[in-house]
């Protein structure tokens, strides 16, 4: 264990990042009338730098090494922001037609696919049970899913699109030297997200205008939860081993069930159980697993 860790503090921090992650989706859904995914997604970038500057200037070994700011896997770091973009859109596009839990349980699903990538983009070994765990999880996907009966709807595969890049986004974060901060990488993905979410609008026609003060309101808060989000995990996630921190992250279904519920009026209790179980046990499953594998090397 290091120094540094405060399991406790980087578990609450985690849990208000998954609230602020919520949050932000809450009112991406909210705004989803008004705006496209893509446009959503430039609102986000732009005001989630700001939380991503923070992070980046409150990073000590950032400032010790002189506060460099070019890295030398940079074309790496900016094609992990043009899958965030990717990300960002199937998943803002399907929280403006899917019921908000349905959309969230499914994006939870990227612990998956990370263990499953890991093995072609990293070369790790995955044994037999945690590529159970795979199966289970995405058993339980297939079941929210429902493919090939009369409930399926071709909007569910846009949260696993974005599960599947989200999980993309992680593996290649692990592929970048030791050496560089956190906040770095995490401030050249959002300036390529940025950059990229921005022309995609305007190729499609440009920004629809703010309406009101209270709008232009709604998208700062939205780019600042998520923002925020990503600055908690980045602190929290340096303050504890993320296999301690990991389990704390599927409480996120839950509390997407009840913030859809009150925001929404929606129940999809049919759709989600049994399947939200099952991606939650295959995730557990897997960060046993890992961690098992960390104690004993």
């Amino acid at each position: 264990m290091r120094p540094t860790d405060r399991t406790g503090l980087a578990i609450v921090l985690s849990l208000i990042a998954l609230a602020l992650f919520d949050a932000m989706g809450l009112v991406i859904k909210l705004l989803s009338d008004r705006y496209s995914a893509v446009e959503l997604s430039a609102w986000r970038n732009l005001f989630g730098l700001f939380p991503a500057m923070i992070a980046l200037m409150a990073a000590r070994s950032w400032r010790t090494a002189g506060r460099p700011l070019r890295i030398r896997q940079w074309k790496l770091a900016l094609l992990r922001g043009l899958i965030v973009t990717m990300a960002q859109l199937c998943f803002y596009a399907s929280l403006a037609v899917l019921a908000f839990a349905t959309a969230a349980t499914i994006s939870y699903s990227n612990a998956l696919f990370m263990t499953a990538l890991a093995v072609p983009l990293l070369g790790e070994k995955v044994g037999r049970l945690r590529w159970g765990a795979v199966v289970i999880g995405f058993v339980g996907v297939i079941l929210i899913v429902r493919p090939g009966t009369d409930v399926f709807t071709p909007y569910a595969l846009l949260p696993l699109g974005a599960a599947v890049c989200y999980a993309l986004v992680g593996v290649t974060s692990r592929m970048i030297d030791d050496d560089v901060p956190s906040p770095l990488i995490s401030l050249y993905s959002n300036v390529a997200a940025l950059v990229a979410s921005v022309l995609i609008t305007l190729a499609l026609g440009g920004f629809s205008p703010v309406a009101s003060t209270a709008e232009l309101g709604w998208l700062m808060a939205m780019g600042a939860f998520g923002g925020t989000a990503v600055l908690f995990l980045v602190v929290s996630y340096r303050m504890a081993e993320q296999s301690d921190l990991a389990p704390f992250s599927y409480f996120g279904i839950p509390m997407a069930f009840i913030l859809g519920w009150i925001f929404f009026d929606e129940t999809p209790w049919q759709q989600l159980f049994p399947g939200a179980l099952l991606i939650i046990a295959g995730g557990l499953m897997i960060i046993w697993r890992e961690r098992k594998i960390r104690q004993s090397s």
